[in-house]
């Protein structure tokens, strides 16, 4: 398998700023290393525009390339209604929620969906 080793993606607006950038990798080592895990920032002035969705289909096909059979997001918070829904319109599904896992700044404690989908 050829996997892409941290692949740093980026998105660059037409003035050269950075608008979000990405992360792809393998879930664990050893035998869960058939199993991509990836990661976004996108600026929060961009927000809403596409920016997280057009990074996970790029990394979707980067891990489908790499030979993952599957990708796997660890910590979707699961008050960020946006980010859960474009990963649902993307194919992928809660399977756990951690209850109380993250300590949002507004929110308080809040849970983090595991979501995985096959390749």
């Amino acid at each position: 398998m050829d996997h892409p080793g941290g692949w740093p993606g980026g998105l660059a607006g037409h003035l050269g700023a950075i608008l979000g950038t990405g992360e792809l990798h393998p879930n664990q080592g050893g035998g869960g290393s058939h199993v991509a895990n990836a990661g976004y920032m996108v600026h929060p002035a961009q927000a809403g525009r596409g920016l997280a969705r057009a990074l996970c289909a790029y990394s979707l096909d980067a891990a489908r390339g790499a030979g993952f059979r599957a990708m796997q997001f660890n910590a979707v918070v699961e008050s960020n209604v946006r980010a859960v829904a474009a990963w649902k319109s993307m194919g992928f599904e809660v399977l756990a929620t951690i209850p109380e896992a993250f300590n949002h700044p507004e929110l308080g404690y809040v849970g983090l969906h595991v979501m995985y989908r096959k390749l």
